[in-house]
């Protein structure tokens, strides 16, 4: 079941909105940095961000430690940049997005710098750089070593506050997306605080970016806020909205195991620095894995964390002799998270475990943010672009969410000229009359989580998978207008149904059954009802489309 395009394709066959916008402002859902960044290059057109968190909160790019990757260092290049990501990718990633956006960094870099970003700079005014896996050179711009994703949203959330065009509503979550005519027409929302009691809020648009995020609140095990739980893919894809590449889910490989939900995070930069990976018998297994040992591409790393702990021999991350009394100074997050699990990274070994992290597939958009709906644009995490593919780069996803979030803003602006009826419109309450068991969507929002990270986590099988998306498919149905939870288990939906028809193993898809790697490289393309299909079938891996063509032959894909 679902389509599959080849590995060019993803830019291609968008919609082609006439610019003929209803009214209402511009309505971006999500207020992390591709959420923000969209705005800010909206100006002066009228937008509204919703945030479901105040400024801030809740967004997984203030969590950022890396930075983002740029060529903008001596003797690199955008070309260098592209190649690397066109080989992490296994196979998957667009070449031509992977150019456009490597070329595209160095004034996106710039943009952040006159929004007030502090980029570590060195005595002659150059960009402190880092090197993280699959990198071939050091080219990740940092802030306070591994504060980049606080310093950026905390810059550009003061100019957001200051520009006169853009209206924040906090505390909003959407819910649902009102599609009239075949085109988004306006949001469904509701506050936070009045969740429960039937009463909506819907907010008319002329146009909407959705913003929000990830995937990894939908496992048990993850570095991502709680808000991260895939639900825009749900809505876009209710509304009609095709869906890539939803089983490529990336595992951080070096989560602190704590206790601590989310989990915290060990930054890469620490294993480009030297550190490394060791089990119970002070092993360095990840030599035995790849020429790159530590430094190897993120899904092997992960699996290789995965089958140490899995064996009984555990896995820790070694920083003794990093840095030296500068580590405090370089990584000064992973040092209070040290210093808070009374761990001490000069003398003791770090315990770390695979953590859903970051997801390469979501909304199917263009170049330009354009998904396969009118009126309906997505950036960031939420979208899939083609740039990842099969296993994104380190660092690149805060690059693609302000390259991605200036080509919406600007595909928009030319769209919007000329249109008489673009203006505010205020949000009007309406009432539902469906209300939620809080109890009952804890106790089935935790079966979501379990059911991910049991069957749909770093290692997956046919029967994993296929029993995963049977138990979804019946929350989903339980949910009873429950829409949090039925949007989660859709989106989860989603993510299983995609990895079951996917029978290979590619880059941050694992399957035990199908270890091997299939010779053509192809995209996969869902929407809900190719989706739903998939329910009724006894055995869903022997129906599909054809995954080497773009007919609609039922073979195995």
């Amino acid at each position: 079941m679902g389509k599959a395009r080849d590995k060019v394709s993803m830019i291609d066959g968008f919609s082609d909105p006439d610019g003929k916008f209803g009214p209402g402002d511009i309505v971006v859902i999500g207020a992390g940095l591709a959420g923000l960044f969209t705005a800010l290059k909206l100006t002066p057109l009228p937008v509204t961000v919703v945030s479901a968190a105040p400024l801030g909160q809740g967004a997984s790019s203030a969590w950022a430690q890396g930075g983002i990757a740029a060529a903008v260092g001596e003797g690199d290049t955008a070309e260098a940049h592209a190649a690397d990501t066109i080989a992490a990718g296994a196979g998957l990633v667009d070449e031509a997005v992977a150019n456009t956006i490597a070329n595209e960094a160095g004034d996106r870099i710039r943009d952040l710098l006159a929004f007030g970003v502090p980029f570590d700079r060195s005595l002659e005014g150059n960009f402190v750089l880092s090197r993280e896996a699959a990198h071939s050179a050091k080219r990740v711009v940092r802030v306070s070593g591994d504060r980049a994703g606080a310093a950026i949203m905390q810059a550009l959330i003061s100019t957001v506050r200051k520009t006169p065009s853009i209206r924040i509503l906090e505390d909003y979550e959407a819910e649902d997306l009102i599609v009239e005519d075949g085109r988004v027409a306006g949001v469904r929302m509701i506050r936070g605080a009045e969740r429960g009691n039937g009463t909506y809020t819907l907010m008319p648009a002329a146009a909407v970016v959705v913003a929000t995020g990830g995937v990894g609140g939908l496992f048990d095990v993850t570095t991502n806020p709680a808000y991260a739980r895939g639900e825009a893919i749900a809505i876009a894809a209710r509304a009609g909205a095709q869906i890539a590449d939803a089983e490529f889910v990336q595992f951080h490989p070096t989560a602190f195991d704590i206790g601590l939900d989310p989990a915290p995070l060990a930054t890469e930069a620490l294993r480009g620095e030297g550190a490394t990976l060791v089990n119970n018998d002070g092993h360095r297994f990840m030599i035995d894995l790849h020429p790159d040992a530590e430094l190897a591409p993120r899904d092997i790393v992960a699996r290789g964390v995965f089958a140490e702990i899995a064996a009984g021999r555990g896995a820790f991350l070694d920083c003794r002799g990093v840095l030296g009394d500068g580590f405090a100074a370089r990584f000064p997050t992973v040092y209070g998270t040290c210093m808070d699990a009374s761990l001490d990274p000069a003398r003791d070994l770090l315990p770390i475990a695979p953590a859903a992290h970051y997801h390469m597939g979501g909304i199917a958009t263009n170049l330009d943010g354009r998904s396969s709906l009118d009126g309906l644009w997505a950036v960031g995490e939420v979208a899939c672009t083609g740039l990842h593919g099969a296993n994104r780069l380190a660092s690149n996803s805060l690059l693609e969410a302000v390259v991605v979030a200036a080509r919406v803003a600007g595909d928009i602006c030319r769209l919007a000229e000329g249109a008489n009826d673009l203006g505010p419109v205020e949000p009007r309450r309406v009432a539902d009359g469906v209300v939620a068991d809080p109890l009952v969507r804890a106790e089935l929002l935790d079966d979501v989580r379990r059911i991910m990270s049991k069957d749909v986590g770093v290692i997956r099988d046919r029967a994993g998978l296929r029993r995963a998306f049977n138990a979804l498919t019946a929350i989903e149905r339980a949910a009873e207008g429950d829409t949090v939870l039925s949007n989660m288990a859709l989106a989860a939906r989603f993510i299983s149904g995609a990895a079951l028809l996917r029978r290979e193993s590619r880059g941050a898809h694992f399957r035990r059954d199908c270890p091997a790697t299939k010779a053509r490289a192809n995209h996969s393309l869902l929407v809900l009802s190719e989706l739903d299909a998939l329910a009724e079938l006894t055995c869903p891996d022997e129906v599909g489309r054809d995954a080497s063509s773009k007919s609609d032959t039922t073979v195995t894909p």
